[in-house]
């Protein structure tokens, strides 16, 4: 099934409320409003907004669903949360120590997360970005890389067997296509151009210590398995273009942000830790001391 993007299965759950609204009402369409009630429980209004939020929250195949089943399923699943709200509620549950513990917690968290985001976005930016850039990318070389062939097997036996037959003469990509249990052993066990820090170390280790044409004499042992290695090629890595590393400097720069939103926070409170008994640390933990 092809699936659908996000934006299109909102813009078509909103068209769909319309031709219903039009068919009671039998009048000519009035402005669209920009976030219309879609449905109310006991009073309670429920918005197109509400919808959004969920369908961006809904687990994949639910947002696979074409758009005339995704728009009344989530519609119905926001009524049943109303309606269980209005039950509890009148059960008077909001009022139970337990529940009412549980729910200032999630409205803490809530709050925490709402203060991270306020102080980190506007230190994520594109011109902070660019300026990354600018500074560790443009004009610099990438860096090196190796174009490699493996063979994964399951024993070191059966890898020792591989390169016993590599040692012979056997065609590399032949063997990876027969022996293989890598996904990519219908391409001959093609991994293609790779920096060392993009695998894992023995594997990395073991490739860049090939020259070109080599493989390894003794199988390489990581947590997948047993692998034999074909160097094919050297090089350094053309500088990236800044829309290939925009996300990862977004991510670095949301990192730090985040530490230095944590660390300030820590630095404004006095902080007091105790061991598993209960009794006093020795010392206040580190960045403790109050302003």
């Amino acid at each position: 099934m092809r699936r659908h993007t996000l934006r299109s299965l909102l813009t078509a759950a909103t068209l769909l409320a319309a031709p219903a609204a039009l068919a009671q009402s039998g009048s000519a369409p009035a402005p669209a409003d920009a976030n219309p009630v879609v449905a109310t429980v006991n009073g309670i209004k429920i918005y197109m907004s509400d919808i959004q939020a969920d369908a961006q929250n809904a687990p994949p195949q639910v947002q696979q669903l074409p758009p005339d089943q995704l728009f009344p399923l989530l519609v119905n699943q926001e009524i049943d949360r109303k309606a269980l709200l209005i039950a509890a509620q009148k059960e008077g549950l909001q009022n139970n120590p337990d529940v009412a513990k549980a729910m200032q917690a999630a409205a803490n968290i809530r709050l925490e997360n709402a203060y991270v985001q306020e102080q980190v976005a506007p230190q994520v930016t594109d011109t902070a970005v660019q300026a990354i850039y600018n500074r560790d990318y443009a004009g610099k070389p990438g860096p090196a890389q190796v174009e490699a062939r493996h063979i994964l097997v399951s024993t070191q036996k059966q890898a020792e067997d591989i390169i016993a037959q590599l040692n012979k003469g056997a065609d590399f990509a032949k063997l990876a296509e027969k022996y293989s249990i890598d996904p990519g052993a219908k391409n001959g066990g093609e991994l293609g151009w790779f920096s060392q820090d993009e695998m894992v170390p023995a594997f990395a280790n073991a490739a860049f210590a090939l020259k070109p044409g080599q493989y390894t004499k003794a199988p390489v042992q990581t947590q997948f398995g047993w692998h034999v290695i074909l160097c094919e090629g050297k090089r350094t890595a053309p500088t990236p273009a800044l829309a290939d590393v925009s996300d990862q400097i977004k991510q670095k720069l949301a990192d730090q942000a985040v530490q230095k939103v944590l660390d300030q926070a820590r630095s404004q409170v006095k902080i007091q830790t105790f061991d598993a008994a209960g009794a006093p640390a020795a010392a206040p933990a580190a960045g403790s001391q109050s302003k």
